[in-house]
């Protein structure tokens, strides 16, 4: 078996070095659920001394979106979190642009023209809904703004195609809020794969059958566009099939080929009163549950399975994510090497690791994911370099997990070089018809 060769950040092309001085302004484009999580981020910058920008303007359809994130004592009454799980960044508590940037008031607006005809941002942080991601991110770079699209990057392969494109067109920094990559349980892990501590990698498995919060019918993140494929793209397969799928491209390597079932199991879901009574119904018509084996570029194996649906108790790996080599295995924080104790990877850093390693992964000391994203970005911007979470790796994310869908309308294996290409998207030509991606 050939050992699968890890793209690292060096490999990464420089692009045109970027001239500014002043500090970098953002834009928020959507102000969603997802947003807390990220102006948490920005906060944990500012409040570590890196000062490097602010955010000049946020953009909603609806405006009173928008003005509930502006000013603190201003604007509609906040939305409360749909999640109580800690690691959840839907748990993360509303805060202000105000909280941690009372100097500057950042702009509303609620037409994306005039937020690019204004010349107040230089930078875009897109945690809009997927199916506007490709919109939004063509008109931006053809404006000569850098993009930061949340995952998944975008709605069908077709439209992350055309995002990739056109950035690389218009010589501009774009990247995708893949918070996974950058949690320090996962550069520990990366650390130590590259060091060598489980030799060559032979198996991957993940499995996660129902959630403790949404299964087996609730609508997912209070969110009801999550259960239409024309608006999700997919369901399951694609909101947390593309964190799936960086876990195991970031650690083990690009995946070859997929074969897999999706299903809808719930075509109907719920929203429910204080009582539990039905308020609402939302007809799903996205998958809510995958199972998948898969094959890495290396010959390494693996397999996955996740559900939004699933009545009873949940069922998942006890330690999550599981890696094995031919020297040992990582299970969640744990390395487990052949003849030796297990150590926590954590612990194993702390003690190990060279100031050049700490340097490389932990940039900036940022434990927090969000925050250490949007420093990936902003310094990304500033030396003319794509980020680590870039545009490409979304893309490969997108393709990997679309894949899932591909392999299902199938009813067989499917490459995920041919998702990529297009030449395999029988599951994604109702999507790409309907956004005129054909």
């Amino acid at each position: 078996m050939s050992k699968a060769r890890l793209r690292r950040p060096a490999d990464y092309e420089l692009q045109e070095e970027q001239t500014v001085s002043e500090p970098i302004r953002i834009g928020i484009v959507g102000c969603g659920r997802i947003l807390p999580a990220h102006l948490r981020g920005y906060a944990l910058l500012r409040e570590s001394g890196f000062d490097d920008f602010r955010i000049t303007a946020l953009f909603s359809r609806q405006r009173q979106d928008a003005e509930m994130f502006r000013k603190r004592g201003e604007g509609p009454t906040p939305r409360p979190p749909v999640s109580n799980r800690p690691s959840d960044p839907l748990s993360v508590p509303h805060s202000y642009v105000s909280d941690f940037q009372p100097e500057v008031d950042a702009e509303v607006f609620d037409d994306f023209s005039s937020l690019l005809a204004s010349g107040s941002v230089d930078a875009l942080d897109i945690p809009a809904s997927v199916f506007t991601h490709h919109g939004y991110a063509v008109q931006a770079a053809n404006a000569g703004i850098h993009i930061l699209a949340q995952k998944p990057l975008a709605v069908s392969v077709a439209a992350g195609r055309r995002m990739v494109a056109a950035a690389s067109q218009n010589r501009i920094t774009l990247g995708v809020t893949e918070n996974v990559r950058y949690a320090p349980t996962m550069r520990y892990a990366r650390w130590a794969i590259e060091r060598g501590d489980v030799g060559e990698i032979q198996m991957v498995a993940s499995v996660a059958l129902g959630t403790p919060e949404w299964s087996p019918d609730k609508v997912v993140a209070d969110t009801a566009w999550r259960h239409s494929k024309l608006l999700a793209g997919g369901g399951a397969t694609l909101d947390i099939g593309v964190h799936l799928f960086h876990r195991v491209r970031f650690l083990c390597g690009d995946v070859k080929s997929v074969s897999a079932l999706a299903r809808t199991f719930e075509p109907l879901r719920y929203r429910r009163d204080a009582n539990g009574k039905v308020s609402e119904t939302v007809p799903s018509d996205a998958d809510d549950a995958f199972m998948t084996t898969f094959e890495l570029e290396s010959g390494a194996i693996g397999q996955a399975s996740f559900s939004w649906a699933g009545h009873g108790p949940s069922t998942s790996l006890p330690e999550g994510f599981a890696i094995y080599g031919s020297r040992g295995c990582i299970k969640g924080d744990t390395l487990y090497q052949d003849g030796r104790s297990p150590v926590s990877l954590t612990a194993l850093f702390e003690q190990e690791a060279t100031p050049d390693e700490r340097a490389r992964w932990l940039p900036g000391g940022y434990t927090d994911s969000f925050a250490a994203c949007f420093y990936d970005f902003l310094n990304a911007i500033r030396q003319g370099r794509k980020m680590e979470a870039s545009g490409d790796e979304g893309l490969g994310d997108l393709a990997t997990a679309f894949s899932i869908l591909e392999s299902s309308t199938r009813g067989r294996t499917v490459n995920v070089a041919d998702v990529m290409s297009g030449a395999v998207r029988e599951a994604q030509r109702d999507i790409d018809a309907y956004y005129g991606l054909d």
